[in-house]
């Protein structure tokens, strides 16, 4: 399941409209680093469309994930305030909304009740990318470069949400392709 449906599905509309109007649309040539192992970072990214690949040089910059439309990254960081342990890069020209690290501390800060929603969807991707870790070296099958989780692991009041979440994530790309419509015509 992609991440940002846990964002979206513990986030409300207002949450999601300060997203859109505190972040920035980023169009990302492939090849862009986004994010540089162990380099602090001040943005979390939301992959909009197109793909990333996550590499860490104690494999020698060998590729760990691939990340496709929904995809949050930076969400370690922002928790933890390390720098990252892996770098990002754009396999392929992609689309990102960008939110600075600063603008989202001074909002969790200020609003109590996006700051929990917010935190639970982070805990929540973080846990099942945990648990997916887990089973996968446990019993040493399946696919380290397969970012989304098996729908049926997830608790129910999750997967209950991932309806509502898809249809905010579909909401919020047909938002940034009209705000990018509107300023070519002005």
């Amino acid at each position: 399941m992609k991440k940002v449906f846990f964002l979206l599905g513990e986030l409300d509309d207002d949450d999601l409209d300060w997203m859109i109007s505190n972040g920035s649309r980023e169009e990302v040539p492939a090849g862009t680093v986004l994010i540089s192992e162990g380099k602090p970072i001040d943005t979390l990214h939301i992959l909009l469309e197109g793909t990333l690949l996550v590499s860490v040089a104690a494999l020698d910059g060998k590729a760990i994930a691939r990340l496709t439309s929904g995809a949050v990254v930076g969400e370690m960081s922002f928790a933890d305030a390390r720098p990252p342990s892996a770098t990002v890069e754009a396999l392929e020209d992609s689309l990102v909304l960008s939110i600075p690290r600063a603008q989202l501390l001074e909002k969790l800060q200020k609003d109590e009740g996006f700051a929990s929603r917010f935190y639970r969807a982070i805990a929540i991707f973080l846990s099942t990318r945990l648990r997916g870790t887990v089973k996968y070296l446990g019993y040493a099958k399946g696919d380290m470069l397969k970012e989304d989780s098996d729908i049926e692991d997830l608790a129910q009041e999750i997967v209950d949400n991932v309806p509502l979440a898809q249809a905010r994530f579909d909401w919020l790309l047909r938002r940034l392709r009209n705000n990018d419509k509107a300023a070519l015509i002005e």
